[in-house]
């Protein structure tokens, strides 16, 4: 069994967080924390914000406006399609389908029966 959280089902291994601006947020949480956010290249030619713990990224501030602040927990699973299928199932619902990201992996993001979004995560190897 893996400790690395991009490999281990169950493991909280991302934290991803939306606002209205973007680039606004990201200095906040630089000046607030002292994050070290570095712009990660994407492979199809543009940079993602990622927050950086020593050399490892460990979540990022996505570079799309959005409506509501917030920020969002990814969950590596074993398979995203099977665990949306069974939250679907066990009363919570839809936010995002699951989809393949390139160069990440494929993801999917519920509502629990409780209020709070979280997002399923298998990386791409």
């Amino acid at each position: 069994m893996s400790n690395d959280p991009v490999a281990t089902h169950g493991a909280p291994s991302w934290i991803g967080h939306n606002a209205s601006d973007p680039a606004a947020a990201r200095k906040f949480y630089e000046n607030v924390l002292g994050w070290n956010v570095v712009d990660m290249p994407m492979k199809d030619g543009s940079a993602y914000p990622g927050i950086m713990v020593g050399e490892k990224a460990v979540g990022g501030f996505s570079p799309r406006p959005a409506t509501d602040g917030h920020w969002l927990l990814y969950i590596t699973v074993d398979d995203v399609d099977a665990r949306f299928r069974d939250a679907l199932k066990a009363g919570a619902s839809s936010v995002s389908e699951p989809m393949d990201m390139p160069g990440v992996g494929r993801m999917a993001t519920i509502k629990d029966p409780f209020g709070a979004n979280l997002a399923f995560i298998t990386y791409a190897s």
